[in-house]
């Protein structure tokens, strides 16, 4: 059976880009098709300066989250990177097979050091090493595929890379990975800044909107998001991208193709409402779901442990075989 590992990471309250390009397919494709595991990758949050109680906080979230989204646990593996020793046990050894220089080409490094640099700061070193640590969660779980965001793909290649160095220098240990991609809104842009993908670490954006945002939050971003200077509704990603992101979720919230959505407006007030009531419609369960589970901590928590172990006892056995092929000495209770 194929293997699926794909996670969120808690650096902000999830929002709608999440739903459709990542959460929404991993409830309505992946947990049924697929061996799945879909995980809080919480230590990629300490890779910024964080708030160490709204860390733990948002972990929480995400994970009811995912729950109420459809994850079910009798389908798939849902657990907290951290409770599981073996990703960063792994990510140690991978850093010893990965460069110096693939790791200041990953875009995202690049980005946020040049904006450090920009205000006169620095970036922690385990923002430039995280993209090993992200080849760990894959790797050690024998993945075959990582359904990810366009964003995304750079770092699927590296753990492809590292996969099949370490095969060829050491024996052979990994599953090289594939990403995969959602076919509409795979990436969700800004309301507000069209040209930027709509992130979870701006908290007071008006052009984000929150899974657990109120429906007349929801409706006013949405109707308040920035379009542009021509008066025909057509879809077109280059020149007209505010107006191609809105026909882009509404798209993806009612099934639809984006182009043939476009013919029938004439204005651009008419796919503003559609769009705005399509999304509130379409995470109306999954707030309502969330609710419920928050009513119920014991549930979740218990969701998470049996998670951890299920997520334990798969990836140990990958990565006892690295250690062991890479030069690393046995202890001594498990040598015969």
């Amino acid at each position: 059976m194929t293997r699926v590992f794909s996670g969120v990471k808690p650096t902000g309250h999830l929002t709608l880009g999440n739903y459709l390009g990542a959460m929404r397919r991993w409830a309505a494709v992946d947990q049924h098709r697929s061996d799945a595991l879909f995980c809080v990758v919480d230590l990629h949050a300490l890779t910024v300066d964080h708030d160490p109680a709204r860390v733990r906080r948002l972990s929480r979230q995400a994970a009811s989250l995912l729950l109420a989204a459809g994850l079910d646990p009798e389908l798939c593996t849902v657990f907290v990177q951290s409770h599981v020793d073996e990703h960063a046990r792994l990510s140690y050894v991978l850093e010893c097979v990965a460069t110096d220089g693939e790791m200041r080409r990953m875009i995202q490094y690049k980005e946020k050091a040049a904006r450090e640099r920009v205000r006169g700061g620095s970036v922690r070193l385990s923002l430039l090493t995280y993209p090993v640590l992200m080849a760990a969660d894959i790797l050690a779980y024998g993945t075959d595929e990582v359904p990810v965001g366009e964003d995304q793909t750079q770092h699927v290649e590296l753990a492809r890379d590292l996969a099949v160095r370490f095969n060829q220098r050491y024996g052979h240990t990994f599953v090289v990975p594939r990403a995969t991609r959602p076919a509409v809104a795979a990436r969700v842009m800004n309301l507000q800044e069209p040209a930027s993908k709509m992130g979870k670490s701006d908290d007071t954006g008006p052009g984000i909107v929150y899974l657990l945002d109120e429906p007349d939050v929801m409706r006013k971003k949405v109707m308040r998001a920035v379009t542009d200077s021509g008066r025909d509704v057509v879809y077109d990603p280059e020149e007209r991208a505010g107006l191609a992101n809105l026909l882009e979720i509404l798209a993806a919230c009612t099934d639809g193709e984006p182009a043939e959505l476009a013919g029938g407006y004439d204005s651009y007030g008419a796919l503003k409402k559609d769009t705005a009531e399509a999304v509130v419609e379409m995470l109306r369960p999954v707030r309502e779901r969330h609710m419920e589970l928050s009513a119920d901590p014991g549930y979740v928590d218990g969701v998470l442990r049996e998670g951890a172990e299920k997520a334990r006892a798969m990836a140990r056995p990958t990565v006892d075989d690295a250690y062991r092929a890479i030069g690393l000495l046995p202890p001594v209770n498990a040598a015969r």
